[in-house]
């Protein structure tokens, strides 16, 4: 889609862009896996969350259309405040300062989408003002061109009457993690979909700080399979060093090449890594080929708009979509087989199954002495690292009684790890 015709559906047709961006994100998804890609984590930000719901396996492509149609439809019925969104350039503390001198406005943050953007939502007076002291104290204020207030109170009926709709979709088993920048955390198999994406329409996107936590954890290559490179801009601008990719803005990279770059391959590589216009060797990976993407002039990230979706990929270059704590490590990769790259998934996903703090999972830690994971649970969590790392089938003389501690944990998945290497 041109940007002439973009711009032709933001000004004619806003509902009908939010398809075309759900259809246009899962179709390059699926794009990509066709070439090979192989998908650890899958996150959205904002409506692409339905897409990355859809390329995990919780819904069909049908299901997760009849949904977006079911918001737009609750939306259009239900909002009629006239409001918008206006991103500024500065952190979401800096933008808070400025809501607080306007305390009846009815404005607020939508979506902290890291330290040099944050997106407001509220009334268009609201905005306007806003914006008038952006301005006065130095501030880029942009209006983006959105239907709706989207992450806002203002949407509190509308998303009532979403969750209404929604009552009927169950979901199938995730076959790829989804991380939530709403949620601020994991899908679960428990969720209620239904209930979690209406309230997505009140709830701020915190996708700096998903990015943050997905880095913090290896994910080092960064695909967006939205039609731009806005997410991809942000990732850049918080972590110089990252591999970004933008496979539908064909000058820089096509679906082919980013989805064959993204398949295992057999042998590793050294990759050369442009950083801040030196040239260096930074880690080994599994890629084909070295990828260099310049790092492009930041643009501003609606909470709902033309780019909803991003695949990121860990140290080990498997694809992400829109970020990743969990990203399995991949043959061959020397950093992603460090003992400590993978004590942090490991602890990520204990963490998250748990839901007990990351710090409780030291070394020493007794899993059921401690922590008070019984046998069965700790069966389902070894089942997990297995899908998580791709161990295959669990050794049949596998027992739990030799697993106590969260470091040996760790070490069976190092361990495991080096044997299929070496296999």
């Amino acid at each position: 889609m041109s940007g002439d015709s973009l711009e032709r559906l933001l000004d004619e047709a806003p509902d009908v862009l939010q398809l075309a961006v759900f259809a246009a994100s899962t179709a390059a998804h699926r794009a990509l896996t066709e070439e090979g890609a192989r998908f650890s984590v899958l996150v959205g930000h904002s409506l692409g969350e339905i897409a990355a719901l859809v390329a995990g396996g919780a819904l069909n492509v049908a299901e997760g259309a009849e949904i977006l149609c079911h918001r737009i439809i609750a939306l259009r019925e239900h909002d009629s405040s006239g409001g918008g969104l206006l991103a500024l350039g500065c952190e979401a503390e800096r933008a808070q300062q400025i809501l607080d001198l306007l305390p009846t406005s009815g404005a607020v943050i939508a979506a902290d989408n890291g330290p040099e953007q944050t997106v407001v939502s509220g009334p268009a007076d609201a905005l306007r003002r806003t914006s008038a002291i952006a301005g006065a104290v130095g501030l880029a204020a942009t209006a983006l061109r959105a239907p709706h207030p989207f992450h806002s109170p203002l949407l509190a009926a509308a998303g009532q009457e979403l969750g209404r709709r929604l009552t009927r979709y169950g979901r199938r088993g995730l076959g790829v993690p989804v991380f939530s920048p709403i949620l601020g955390r994991y899908y679960r198999d428990s969720d209620d979909l239904g209930e979690l994406l209406a309230s997505h329409l009140v709830t701020p996107v915190r996708f700096g700080a998903a990015v943050e936590r997905l880095h913090r954890s290896g994910a080092g290559v960064w695909v967006e399979v939205g039609a731009g490179r806005a997410l991809t801009s942000r990732v850049r601008s918080a972590h110089r060093t990252a591999s970004v990719h933008t496979p539908l803005l064909p000058d820089v990279d096509t679906l082919r090449e980013t989805g064959r770059f993204l398949a295992p391959a057999a042998t590793p590589r050294p990759v050369a890594v442009e950083n801040s216009g030196s040239r260096s060797v930074a880690v080994e990976t599994p890629a084909p080929r070295s990828v260099t993407v310049e790092n492009p002039a930041p643009r501003a990230i609606p909470a709902d708009g033309a780019t909803t979706m991003v695949v990121a990929a860990g140290a080990t270059a498997q694809a992400v979509v829109a970020g990743s704590l969990t990203a399995p490590a991949e043959a061959g990769s020397a950093v992603a087989r460090s003992r400590e790259a993978i004590a942090a998934r490991v602890r990520d996903l204990y963490a998250t199954t748990l839901e007990y703090p990351e710090e409780v999972f030291e070394d020493h830690a007794e899993l059921e002495a401690d922590l008070g994971v019984d046998s069965v649970k700790r069966v389902e969590l070894m089942s997990r690292l297995g899908l998580l790392f791709e161990l295959g089938p669990r050794p049949e003389n596998l027992r739990m009684s030799d697993y106590r501690t969260f470091g040996q944990v760790v070490d069976f998945v190092v361990d495991s790890l080096a044997r299929a290497d070496a296999a």
